[in-house]
């Protein structure tokens, strides 16, 4: 008897690890594409940022920061910081608001209570590919920033693949967060 694995009768695709990935990001195997990230296995070029995702990204950051200033919150936001949410995910969000920002190497799980996606060519990825990654890992809220439709779409209460609890907030309006107690956010300057 061997112990060898079954043939495949059809090819598979083979799921980076993130101690893969980043060993090759450390090599220089992404170099040529400036910016990438790792989603379930696979590794993906991320767009240059156009004015409206840049103004967007820096606005809503403004705005959290304000905020959680205002309720005396211990958490900090961190633009583009890679997260270890998994084994085969290393995604790169917009901005993450953890309680450790400081140290080296990617910001912990652990330490993530949000994660943001300002949206401006990706919305199909941010809201399948990306939500799907988020809930695996037990994120506690994530939000979308759809810039074209001028809305945030926040999702809580992770379940498998998918987030239980979501709701749609119009640029302009407050967004309360879910899991993050006392922390409203005014979108009045998107």
């Amino acid at each position: 008897m061997s112990d060898a694995p079954p043939l495949n009768t059809a090819p598979l695709p083979v799921r980076l690890r993130s101690e893969d990935y980043l060993l090759l990001h450390q090599a220089g195997a992404f170099a040529p594409y400036t910016r990438t990230e790792l989603i379930d296995g696979g590794v993906y070029f991320v767009n240059a940022q156009h004015r409206p995702h840049a103004l967007a990204k820096i606005e809503l950051y403004d705005a959290i920061r304000a905020a959680l200033r205002a309720i005396g919150s211990p958490l900090r936001p961190l633009v583009e910081a890679s997260i270890a949410l998994s084994g085969h995910d290393v995604p790169e969000p917009d901005i993450v608001l953890t309680s450790e920002p400081r140290g080296e190497g990617f910001v912990p799980l652990h330490s993530v209570h949000l994660v943001i996606e300002v949206s401006d060519t990706t919305m199909r990825s941010d809201i399948r590919r990306k939500v799907a990654s988020y809930a695996r890992a037990a994120m506690p809220e994530y939000w979308v920033v759809d810039i074209k439709a001028r809305t945030i779409h926040q999702m809580w209460s992770p379940i498998g693949e998918l987030c239980a609890e979501r709701c749609a907030v119009a640029f302009g309006d407050i967004i309360a967060a879910a899991t993050i107690v006392g922390l409203s956010v005014d979108t009045a300057s998107l």
